[in-house]
């Protein structure tokens, strides 16, 4: 939203899309303070799972897949407080590099089915969560991971529809702030589920524990030979 009360430091916005949220109305430096603030969790999210990754001795990927989503974290956090076009790439290119990652996550190269790639990232999205994953710590990942998407496509979807009514609102719900924050925990849970299902599938015994009995993460035993 074009009104703020304080002078910009980076100039006129020049990005092709702004969301529901006064400009620059705590600090000259960052265009949309709510917005910028809410991807800290996302990054911190990613931080942790990096260091599970790395930790337990993941395959590279995963580690590669955190480190992305503090990229685009990152990313984000720079588009908003800029609201420039050049840094809104920052934002917009590591969200396609990300989606050819999960790509090739799911559809690892030692699997051998390369004819099949079309359909079987179909399938493999409709039917993962149910047949995939028989434990039960495992689904509620997946439920978990449904659940923040949708809470956060909502938050998304409130902001960028009813934002004339919003404007008008003694206080801003900041629905896209609630976005980053819900598609912070999306991805994390997606990681997570991602390399318990990894894990099962090198035979590797994981098993979903939770840090302060709160955040979850996967723990494995990876036989002696490997």
């Amino acid at each position: 939203m074009a009104e703020g009360g304080i002078s910009s430091f980076w100039g006129p916005v020049t990005s092709t899309t702004e969301c529901c949220e006064k400009n620059y109305a705590y600090s000259s430096y960052i265009a949309e303070f709510h917005n910028t603030i809410s991807n800290i969790p996302c990054i911190v999210l990613a931080l942790v799972g990096l260091i599970n990754a790395l930790r337990q001795r993941f395959e590279k990927r995963f580690s590669v897949l955190h480190i992305s989503n503090m990229i685009l974290a990152i990313g984000s956090m720079i588009f908003h407080a800029t609201l420039q076009r050049v840094q809104q790439q920052s934002d917009e290119t590591p969200m396609v590099w990300e989606m050819l990652l999960y790509m090739y996550i799911l559809y690892s190269p030692d699997w051998h089915y390369r004819s099949t790639m079309p359909i079987f990232l179909f399938l493999y999205g409709v039917v993962f969560a149910a047949v995939h994953s028989v434990d039960a710590s495992a689904k509620r990942l997946a439920k978990m991971y449904v659940a923040t998407l949708l809470i956060g496509t909502l938050c998304w979807l409130f902001d960028r529809i009813f934002c004339k009514e919003i404007s008008s609102w003694p206080i801003n719900p900041q629905g896209h702030a609630l976005w980053h924050v819900f598609m912070g925990f999306n991805s994390y849970l997606a990681n997570t589920f991602l390399m318990f299902c990894r894990a099962r599938q090198r035979g590797w015994s994981p098993k979903v524990v939770h840090f302060m009995g709160v955040l979850p993460y996967v723990k494995i035993e990876k036989p002696k030979a490997q």
